[in-house]
Protein backbone atom coordinates (compact mmCIF):
# COMPACT_ATOMS: atom_id res chain seq x y z
CA UNK A 1 0.00 0.00 0.00
CA UNK A 2 0.98 3.44 -1.14
CA UNK A 3 0.84 6.96 0.89
CA UNK A 4 1.03 8.57 -3.05
CA UNK A 5 -2.09 10.75 -3.91
CA UNK A 6 -3.18 11.43 -7.61
CA UNK A 7 -3.62 15.12 -8.00
CA UNK A 8 -6.92 16.24 -8.06
CA UNK A 9 -8.75 16.31 -11.77
CA UNK A 10 -8.16 19.40 -13.03
CA UNK A 11 -11.54 21.61 -12.68
CA UNK A 12 -13.39 23.43 -15.56
CA UNK A 13 -11.67 27.16 -15.47
CA UNK A 14 -14.76 29.67 -15.99
CA UNK A 15 -16.43 31.38 -13.90
CA UNK A 16 -19.41 34.25 -13.91
CA UNK A 17 -18.94 37.74 -13.54
CA UNK A 18 -20.28 37.68 -10.16
CA UNK A 19 -18.28 34.73 -8.68
CA UNK A 20 -15.11 36.21 -10.23
CA UNK A 21 -16.19 39.52 -7.91
CA UNK A 22 -16.82 37.16 -4.74
CA UNK A 23 -13.19 36.00 -5.26
CA UNK A 24 -11.47 39.25 -5.84
CA UNK A 25 -13.03 40.82 -3.04
CA UNK A 26 -12.37 37.90 -0.85
CA UNK A 27 -8.79 38.07 -1.89
CA UNK A 28 -9.07 42.27 -0.92
CA UNK A 29 -10.15 41.49 2.29
CA UNK A 30 -7.62 38.60 3.23
CA UNK A 31 -4.68 40.91 1.96
CA UNK A 32 -5.53 44.13 3.39
CA UNK A 33 -7.93 43.85 5.95
CA UNK A 34 -7.29 40.24 7.56
CA UNK A 35 -3.48 39.76 7.27
CA UNK A 36 -2.44 42.99 8.81
CA UNK A 37 -4.74 42.06 11.71
CA UNK A 38 -3.53 38.94 11.99
CA UNK A 39 0.36 40.06 11.46
CA UNK A 40 -0.20 42.17 14.18
CA UNK A 41 -1.42 39.88 16.78
CA UNK A 42 1.44 37.76 16.12
CA UNK A 43 3.49 40.56 16.65
CA UNK A 44 1.88 41.65 19.62
CA UNK A 45 2.32 37.85 20.77
CA UNK A 46 5.68 37.24 20.08
CA UNK A 47 6.85 40.54 22.13
CA UNK A 48 5.69 38.70 25.14
CA UNK A 49 8.66 36.53 25.52
CA UNK A 50 9.11 32.91 25.67
CA UNK A 51 7.22 31.36 21.85
CA UNK A 52 7.82 28.09 22.12
CA UNK A 53 5.04 28.03 25.03
CA UNK A 54 2.42 31.43 24.07
CA UNK A 55 -0.55 29.79 22.83
CA UNK A 56 -1.27 33.41 20.63
CA UNK A 57 1.92 33.28 18.95
CA UNK A 58 1.35 29.68 18.01
CA UNK A 59 -1.85 29.55 17.08
CA UNK A 60 -1.64 33.22 14.87
CA UNK A 61 1.30 31.81 13.19
CA UNK A 62 -0.81 28.96 12.26
CA UNK A 63 -3.55 31.16 11.02
CA UNK A 64 -1.24 33.40 9.08
CA UNK A 65 -0.16 30.44 6.99
CA UNK A 66 -3.62 29.51 6.33
CA UNK A 67 -4.67 33.20 5.00
CA UNK A 68 -1.01 33.45 3.00
CA UNK A 69 -2.09 29.67 1.50
CA UNK A 70 -5.38 31.22 0.18
CA UNK A 71 -4.06 34.31 -0.57
CA UNK A 72 -1.39 32.29 -2.83
CA UNK A 73 -4.53 30.03 -4.17
CA UNK A 74 -6.71 33.05 -5.02
CA UNK A 75 -4.26 35.03 -7.38
CA UNK A 76 -3.00 31.82 -9.01
CA UNK A 77 -6.43 30.98 -9.59
CA UNK A 78 -8.12 34.27 -10.63
CA UNK A 79 -5.34 34.60 -12.87
CA UNK A 80 -5.98 31.35 -14.96
CA UNK A 81 -10.16 31.56 -15.04
CA UNK A 82 -11.75 32.72 -17.99
CA UNK A 83 -15.25 35.42 -17.25
CA UNK A 84 -17.94 34.19 -18.93
CA UNK A 85 -20.33 37.35 -19.25
CA UNK A 86 -22.44 37.18 -22.04
CA UNK A 87 -24.50 33.83 -23.36
CA UNK A 88 -24.20 31.55 -25.82
CA UNK A 89 -25.45 32.40 -29.63
CA UNK A 90 -27.54 29.20 -28.96
CA UNK A 91 -29.62 30.44 -25.10
CA UNK A 92 -31.95 27.33 -26.41
CA UNK A 93 -29.16 25.27 -25.15
CA UNK A 94 -27.84 24.64 -21.93
CA UNK A 95 -24.29 25.81 -21.40
CA UNK A 96 -22.50 27.33 -18.99
CA UNK A 97 -24.25 30.30 -16.89
CA UNK A 98 -27.60 28.76 -17.79
CA UNK A 99 -30.03 29.32 -15.12
CA UNK A 100 -32.15 25.34 -16.05
CA UNK A 101 -35.47 24.26 -14.45
CA UNK A 102 -35.50 20.39 -14.48
CA UNK A 103 -38.12 17.40 -13.12
CA UNK A 104 -37.17 14.01 -11.91
CA UNK A 105 -39.45 10.90 -12.92
CA UNK A 106 -41.25 11.67 -9.68
CA UNK A 107 -42.47 14.77 -11.06
CA UNK A 108 -40.12 17.20 -8.57
CA UNK A 109 -38.99 20.44 -10.22
CA UNK A 110 -36.02 22.16 -9.24
CA UNK A 111 -34.08 24.86 -10.79
CA UNK A 112 -30.13 25.52 -10.88
CA UNK A 113 -27.52 27.69 -12.43
CA UNK A 114 -24.41 26.03 -13.73
CA UNK A 115 -21.54 27.96 -13.04
CA UNK A 116 -17.64 27.26 -12.29
CA UNK A 117 -16.47 25.49 -9.55
CA UNK A 118 -15.18 27.91 -7.47
CA UNK A 119 -18.62 29.44 -7.01
CA UNK A 120 -21.31 26.55 -6.42
CA UNK A 121 -23.67 26.68 -3.70
CA UNK A 122 -26.57 24.08 -3.67
CA UNK A 123 -28.54 26.24 -0.92
CA UNK A 124 -28.47 28.86 -3.76
CA UNK A 125 -29.50 26.34 -6.78
CA UNK A 126 -25.39 27.08 -8.27
CA UNK A 127 -24.25 23.71 -9.11
CA UNK A 128 -20.83 23.11 -10.49
CA UNK A 129 -20.17 22.43 -14.17
CA UNK A 130 -18.16 19.95 -13.40
CA UNK A 131 -21.01 17.98 -11.42
CA UNK A 132 -22.40 14.74 -12.84
CA UNK A 133 -25.68 16.74 -12.85
CA UNK A 134 -24.51 19.39 -14.36
CA UNK A 135 -22.45 17.51 -17.30
CA UNK A 136 -25.52 15.28 -17.93
CA UNK A 137 -28.08 18.84 -18.90
CA UNK A 138 -24.86 20.46 -21.01
CA UNK A 139 -26.56 20.97 -24.36
CA UNK A 140 -29.90 19.65 -24.09
CA UNK A 141 -32.66 21.83 -24.80
CA UNK A 142 -36.55 21.91 -23.82
CA UNK A 143 -38.30 18.77 -23.65
CA UNK A 144 -34.35 16.88 -24.10
CA UNK A 145 -33.92 13.88 -21.34
CA UNK A 146 -30.85 13.96 -19.39
CA UNK A 147 -29.68 10.78 -17.86
CA UNK A 148 -27.57 11.13 -14.90
CA UNK A 149 -25.74 7.69 -13.54
CA UNK A 150 -26.13 8.18 -9.15
CA UNK A 151 -25.20 5.51 -6.83
CA UNK A 152 -28.45 4.43 -6.27
CA UNK A 153 -28.96 4.15 -9.91
CA UNK A 154 -29.73 5.89 -13.20
CA UNK A 155 -32.07 8.93 -13.20
CA UNK A 156 -33.80 10.69 -15.74
CA UNK A 157 -34.60 13.93 -15.65
CA UNK A 158 -36.58 16.33 -18.05
CA UNK A 159 -35.38 19.81 -19.27
CA UNK A 160 -38.71 22.19 -18.18
CA UNK A 161 -36.83 25.44 -19.37
CA UNK A 162 -33.55 27.28 -19.94
CA UNK A 163 -32.81 31.29 -19.53
CA UNK A 164 -29.55 33.07 -19.53
CA UNK A 165 -30.86 36.05 -17.38
CA UNK A 166 -31.18 36.12 -13.66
Amino acid sequence: MTRQRLPRPRSSAYITPEGAQRLRAELDQLWRITRPRVTQAVSEAAAQGDRSENAEYIYGKKQLREIDRRIRYLQKRLDELTVVDRPPADTGRVFFGAWVRREDEAGAEYEYRLVGPDEFDLAKGLISIDSPLARALLKKAVDDEAIVVLPKGKMRYTVLAVRYRS
